[in-house]
């Protein structure tokens, strides 16, 4: 559960830092993903799901 919420922590950290860095960019983003069909979205999603869950995967094993 620790890990969980670390994992968590830095998720908000990296993100805070996005907008509080590139705040016109993360702006022009949003409104670009606006206009995205939810199918292309969910399969974007879904492949970064999975990557996220190989890299913990294996990085609980090596260690």
């Amino acid at each position: 559960m620790k890990e969980l919420l670390i994992a968590l922590g830095l998720l908000l950290v990296i993100e805070g830092l996005l907008y509080a860095v590139f705040p016109n960019s993360m702006k022009n983003m949003l409104n670009l993903m606006k206009d995205m069909p939810a199918t292309k979205l969910r399969s974007g999603g879904l492949i970064f799901a999975v990557i996220g869950f190989i890299l913990v995967w294996y990085i609980k094993k090596n260690s």
